[in-house]
């Protein structure tokens, strides 16, 4: 009577066991089923400042692909499973969160890819530790504007009730360099608006505003598009929330906006906004501006 009750459960634990090897043999397709994994811990940017601006970068992801296939999007730092052995084709593309979205994530159309032959070994991790990325030859500087020229290529609306100004040297406000941007608004002078001072014509190519900012106020980021019939739209963006004291990188994406209208030929970038309720003071802190295309 024991027999015939251990049986039973010995039949269900020895299918059980049969069932999990399956499934872990079925995670890889193919007679492998050992990974060799693959470690990234950054991306770096490197830059001709003169010609590119500054180095400062928010990549946080890595589009890996072996032989040309994709084998996934990694936040970083991230260490993955490869299903593959010996030699073969790493191609590690740049991602950012486009807007500043965590999910709209997407390859950076402006940074090269990195490519270099690995050696894969199954159950042994690849450290590619930091890789450098730069941004392709084929990118154009539209505008650049990191306050350190004489003059700022940015415009005060008539409508604005306060100036762009630039922290002065050794402030520690400053991004980088020896000055930033800076925007103070109270309750008495509480709106600003500021425009590129150049217009510039819209390419059929992808178009991106990168720049750093710090605010402990929210202010807009959008467009004002010219076109051959003499009508202007100014067309927000993107609000930019608080930063809670520290300075953010971000990409913003032009494009579709740029070629919403019929007609439209040239554009400005614009930013603004008013001064949140819940503070006394505000102060938008400015570094950093690249449009880009190709």
């Amino acid at each position: 009577m024991i027999y015939r009750r251990i049986l039973p459960a010995l039949l269900i634990l020895i299918l059980s066991f049969l069932l999990l090897v399956q499934t872990s043999c079925e995670k890889f397709s193919g007679d492998q089923t050992v990974p060799a994994y693959l470690s990234i811990d950054s991306i770096y940017l490197q830059t001709d400042n003169g010609l590119q601006g500054t180095t400062s970068q928010n990549i946080t992801d890595a589009w890996v692909y072996v032989d040309d296939n994709l084998v996934g999007a990694f936040q970083m730092p991230a260490r993955f499973p490869v299903l593959k052995e010996g030699k073969h084709n790493l191609t590690v593309i740049p991602g950012v969160k486009r807007d500043g979205i965590a999910s709209t994530r997407i390859t950076y159309p402006f940074y090269t890819s990195i490519t270099q032959s690995v050696n894969f070994v199954p159950d042994s991790t690849i450290s590619m530790s930091v890789l450098k990325t730069t941004y392709n030859s084929t990118t154009k500087f539209t505008w650049k504007e990191a306050f350190e020229d004489v003059a700022i290529s940015l415009d005060t609306s008539t409508k604005s009730m306060v100036n762009i100004e630039e922290t002065p040297p050794g402030s520690p406000l400053t991004f980088e360099g020896v000055h930033s941007g800076i925007v103070q608004l109270d309750s008495a002078k509480n709106f600003f608006e500021i425009m590129t001072h150049n217009q510039y014509p819209i390419p059929n190519a992808p178009v991106y505003l990168e720049m750093n900012f710090n605010t402990n106020s929210t202010f807009q980021a959008g467009v004002i598009i010219y076109t051959t019939d003499y009508v202007l739209y100014q067309t927000p963006i993107l609000n930019l929330a608080p930063t809670n004291g520290k300075w953010k990188k971000i990409y913003i994406d032009l494009t579709t906006t740029l070629n919403s209208y019929a007609n439209s030929t040239n554009y400005k970038v614009y930013f603004g906004g008013y001064k949140d309720s819940g503070i006394t003071n505000a102060t938008i802190l400015l570094d950093n501006f690249k449009i880009v295309t190709r």
